[in-house]
């Protein structure tokens, strides 16, 4: 879920820019711990079975606490019930691909290529959603590409299948995040979440039964974890975009490269290349020149 998909969760609050940023951080070390536990569980467990296991908790975690609030069957209704299905296959396609990318590659190149995604949707948001995209971001789109190009040092023999699917992943991403937007026109937060949570639960579960590994106690408490931990991760991402604009906390994003690299170190005994780090700094600056860019192109229509 993105912060986009869980605005209604919680209340709205007074704005608080050092609060916002405690609890974005705060989000992304939660999201580098379930990403640490995920790819330590796919040394033992098969991908779709970890899948519906985050995404039952999650499910259970997040309906229960909309019928806690209230909202109950009304906050369901769609008028878009197609727009949903795609949302969730894209959502469903991110996440499978991002765990065989943990399960092959170390963290923080995961973590490398998942910063791919905001450029996919810089790069998309004009063919699908109309939105007008300047020669600088496009700019910074090809050089930020460049970036993924030197990560995965195709000339000296990389696993590049796991790179493409990491890659693959970024871009179900940012189609899931695209589609995001448009439904947020007319539906309710909750039913973007819960229909997403209900639909990668139930395919998740069919994909599951002819590789259902039976768990240890200890397994199956990580595989729960990994849906808390999310879960955690989103209510807090969502009180950070409540109290301090996208712009103020978004460049933070960038700290889950340190976290990844460090939990990738000290649980797996991984350390970031020199290319991974050279093409993160690409990534990372490329992310950095299109949040910019995005910024003062809304400064000018507020302005108009």
């Amino acid at each position: 879920m993105t912060d986009a998909e869980t605005a209604d969760l919680l209340p709205a609050e007074a704005d608080s820019v050092p609060y916002a940023v405690g609890c974005f951080l705060a989000a992304i070390l939660l999201f580098a711990a379930m990403d640490t536990l995920i790819k330590f569980l796919t040394a033992g467990y098969p991908v779709p079975q970890l899948m519906f296991v985050r995404s039952l908790v999650a499910f259970l975690l997040v309906g229960g606490y909309t019928l806690w609030r209230g909202g109950g069957l009304a906050a369901m209704r769609t008028r878009r019930p197609w727009g949903h299905v795609w949302r969730a296959f894209a959502g469903l396609i991110s996440m499978g691909c991002f765990f065989y990318a943990f399960r092959e590659l170390p963290l923080a190149d995961v973590y490398v290529l998942s910063f791919a995604g905001p450029l996919f949707i810089t790069a998309l948001s004009a063919p699908l959603l109309g939105e007008p995209v300047g020669w600088r971001r496009w700019a910074a789109v090809v050089v930020g590409f460049g970036g993924v190009v030197v990560m995965a040092q195709p000339s000296a023999g990389a696993p590049l299948v796991p790179v493409l699917v990491g890659l693959c992943a970024a871009l179900f991403y940012a189609l899931a995040a695209l589609a995001v937007r448009g439904l947020s026109r007319t539906e309710t937060s909750a039913s973007i979440v819960l229909y997403l949570l209900l639909t990668t639960t139930v395919v998740s579960g069919v994909l599951t039964v002819p590789v259902w590994t039976a768990p240890t106690a200890d397994a199956l408490g990580l595989m729960a974890l990994v849906g808390v931990l999310g879960a955690g991760a989103q209510v807090l991402l969502t009180q950070a975009f409540r109290r301090a604009p996208p712009a103020v906390v978004a460049p933070f994003e960038y700290t889950g490269m340190v976290w990844a690299s460090l939990f990738g170190w000290v649980v797996f005994g991984d350390l970031p290349t020199a290319p991974v780090l050279l093409g993160a700094m690409v990534i990372i600056g490329s992310g950095l020149y299109i949040l910019h860019r995005e910024t003062m192109v809304a400064r000018r229509r507020l302005g108009s």
